[in-house]
């Protein structure tokens, strides 16, 4: 590789795929000011909501539905949300679904599913969100997870 390549490599830092980006991290002041009594409480119906009721699936149960039905604002939901779980909203929501699929695109009564249509029963509105949020999980797409995990089961056999 010649010095200008070098050079040109260094200058521009690769392109991360599906356009995600570094995360950046805020020190918004209102997140303090929250009494940890009512995070507790609202972190523990956060989950009670999200993830045992499944409610990540819906594809349209935003951050503002959730905090209607905590009977709190969006803001004190963000600020719960960002200190206890230490992530936003959508990425926590994400974060449910990509396990989720981790556990369907591997199960045999699952295979006859597309990737597709497992990304709409975990709750993604569309495949560029779904791929996006499950290569920025686990650093692999989809379709790689589900070949890989073949793979391994025919090598078994």
């Amino acid at each position: 590789m010649s010095d200008v390549e070098e050079k040109k490599q260094v200058e521009e830092p690769r392109k991360k795929p599906y356009n995600l980006r570094e995360k950046k991290n805020k020190d918004a002041a209102y997140r303090s000011l929250i009494r940890p009594e009512l995070a507790d409480e609202l972190y523990d119906k956060i989950m009670e909501i999200v993830v045992l009721q499944k409610r990540y699936r819906d594809a349209a149960f935003s951050a503002k539905a959730l905090a209607e039905e905590l009977q709190t604002n969006t803001r004190y939901l963000s600020a719960v949300v960002n200190s206890r779980f230490g992530m936003n909203y959508s990425c926590l929501l994400n974060e449910y679904r990509v396990k989720e699929a981790q556990h369907l695109l591997t199960d045999k009564r699952y295979a006859d599913k597309t990737i597709e249509e497992i990304s709409t029963m975990v709750g993604f509105a569309n495949r560029q969100s779904f791929y996006a949020a499950f290569y920025k999980n686990l650093g692999e797409t989809p379709n790689g997870y589900r070949k890989r995990f073949a793979d391994k089961d025919t090598k078994k056999k």
